[in-house]
């Protein structure tokens, strides 16, 4: 069985249902606002709304954070079949998750996220998804490292074919020439600084424009009632 494509909602473990009251929460901002992008996913995600890269580049196009720390692509795809994306129309949704799978094979974590994929197309039949790949992780070369860019490698396959979706290549500049991995870069070797945040998400701010010009672009062009 693969894991990651069964929802759960993650463990209380620490016994003060915080995990949960976020979703409750990302519940209530789908029914009081508006955006026209949303992103999803795992603690990349999260901590982007926390550098000055989401607050320059993403908040003027009206975008929505509901990146939580940790998640898992068996714990975005339960947010996604739980009302997360239900009562919000929005033009455009950017979907990370899979760093956090770190027991599972490659092609596991790929079948997780296109399940994601098809979760999300039954809710919103005509939006654009953009995927960013995963990015590589550890100051020096590692498993890890290997495992997720066999994870790029299968969702550029696997996802040609779909209409309106991109995968975005977000992970290329951050591992040096002798390997190793900047702390200008990754504070902690995983989460992005400032500057890598801006290095990794630059690629999919200049899409977002495109896709929401074009968006414009075809209103304008459409004959009036």
């Amino acid at each position: 069985m693969n894991l990651c494509k069964v929802p759960v909602p993650v463990d209380d473990g620490d016994g003060d249902n915080r995990w949960l009251s976020i979703h409750h929460r990302f519940l209530a901002e789908t029914r009081e606002k508006d955006a026209d992008v949303i992103f999803i996913g795992d603690s990349i995600i999260q901590a982007l709304q926390h550098t000055d890269v989401w607050n320059e580049l993403f908040v003027p196009l009206h975008c929505l954070n509901f990146g939580i720390h940790r998640d898992r692509v068996e714990n975005v795809l339960w947010r996604v079949l739980n009302g997360e994306l239900d009562n919000i129309k929005p033009r455009i949704i950017v979907l990370h998750v899979g760093t956090n799978n770190y027991n599972n094979n490659p092609e596991d974590i790929r079948d997780g996220i296109i399940e994601i994929i098809y979760a999300i197309r039954e809710r919103h039949p005509d939006v654009y998804i953009v995927i960013p790949t995963l990015l590589p992780r550890g100051q020096h070369p590692n498993t890890l490292r290997d495992k997720f860019e066999k994870v790029n490698q299968l969702l550029k396959i696997s996802l040609e074919n779909f209409s309106k979706l991109e995968l975005v290549s977000i992970d290329k500049g951050f591992v040096q020439p002798d390997g190793t991995i900047s702390h200008h870069d990754m504070h902690d070797y995983l989460l992005l600084t400032n500057a890598g945040s801006k290095k990794a998400f630059e690629p999919v701010h200049e899409l977002l424009l495109q896709l929401l010009h074009e968006g414009e672009s075809e209103k304008d062009l459409s004959p009036s009632e």
